[in-house]
């Protein structure tokens, strides 16, 4: 370089080199993870201070030995016992369809882990919170790669490869024990005066499809929604053997409809009125408890009743059930 001192060239290339380091080390601090919206999202590199909108992040976090800041809920005050409870001692911010934005923002969350279609709306408010990432948390063939980007973000990825590939193992092995030949129609869905049912790729759908069972809402369309509504007349006809009902509290209109005491489910006693586990399945613990519910459900002289802690609490690492 003419004219430049070689005290000056001394400090040019020092500041280049520190420029650098500064660079990198600023690299270092975050990681780039591409969300089910298709977004791409700058996330900590350890990240701490987890909230989830939606139970699924909790699942997840729990799963790995992680305690959330903050998180949503299903029912207020109900704390799931496929959780162990746990979300009692984490600040509620809210129910999953309509987090409350300043309870969130007073958790100081450095990671926000959301449902999307509950989030579109306010992804904008979301994201001057803190980082966040939207996944869709609907299908069994999503519930595989969502462990696993969430795992990965969360500093975990060999244990999320290992929860993936038991839960594979366990469906297998489920399945295989399942009685040969039998298969009992079953619907899963949200109580009220038309009710809301799940079509097959649905997670919990999927996993009772995969034991036997036979689907009265049948498979999605090419493009369509994750569900339908399915009217008393026509679940009649269709005549489900066992169904499960998402409990959200104690109002049950469909009961008060006269079809539903002709319904086959009915009159043997095989309506199941299912926890959260069963809304929110696409987490590591949930799906596994669902797993063992439907197979006893199903094939009750199979398969034993469930012991829904015991069994969290296999998965749940002992630090955190303290």
């Amino acid at each position: 370089m003419p004219g430049l001192s070689k005290l000056a060239l001394g400090l040019t290339l020092t500041l280049c080199l520190t420029g650098a380091a500064m660079g990198h080390a600023e690299d270092a601090k975050n990681r780039t993870f591409t969300d089910e919206r298709g977004v791409t999202v700058q996330v900590p590199a350890h990240p701490e201070r987890i909230a989830s909108i939606s139970f699924f992040a909790t699942d997840v976090a729990l799963a790995l030995g992680i305690k959330p800041v903050a998180t949503t809920y299903m029912v207020a005050n109900r704390y799931p016992d496929y959780l162990l409870g746990l979300t009692k001692d984490v600040k509620q911010i809210g129910q999953r369809a309509k987090p409350n934005l300043e309870l969130l923002s007073e958790a100081k969350p450095d990671l926000i882990v959301a449902m999307k279609r509950y989030t579109a709306s306010n992804a904008d408010a979301l994201q001057k919170i803190a980082p966040y990432v939207a996944y869709n948390m609907e299908l069994l063939s999503e519930s595989y790669t969502e462990v696993a980007q969430l795992s990965d973000m969360l500093g975990k990825p060999e244990r999320g490869a290992a929860l993936n590939a038991d839960f594979k193992m366990h469906l297998e092995e489920f399945a295989a024990k399942a009685p040969k030949g039998k298969h009992p129609r079953f619907q899963i869905m949200w109580g009220g005066d038309t009710p809301f049912s799940f079509h097959t790729e649905n997670t919990a759908a999927s996993i009772v499809a995969a034991l036997g069972g036979d689907n009265i809402a049948g498979p999605m369309t090419p493009g369509g929604k994750f569900g339908q509504e399915i009217s008393l007349e026509t679940m009649l006809t269709k005549d489900p053997e066992v169904i499960f009902v998402m409990d959200s509290g104690p109002d049950r209109p469909h009961e008060n409809n006269p079809i539903w005491s002709q319904l086959s489910a009915v009159k043997n006693k095989r309506v199941f009125y299912v926890g959260d586990e069963w809304v929110e399945t696409n987490g590591p613990i949930a799906r596994e408890l669902v797993l063992r519910e439907a197979a006893h459900y199903l094939y009750p002289d199979t398969f034993p009743a469930v012991d829904i802690k015991a069994e969290a609490a296999k998965i749940i690492p002992a630090s955190l059930q303290k």
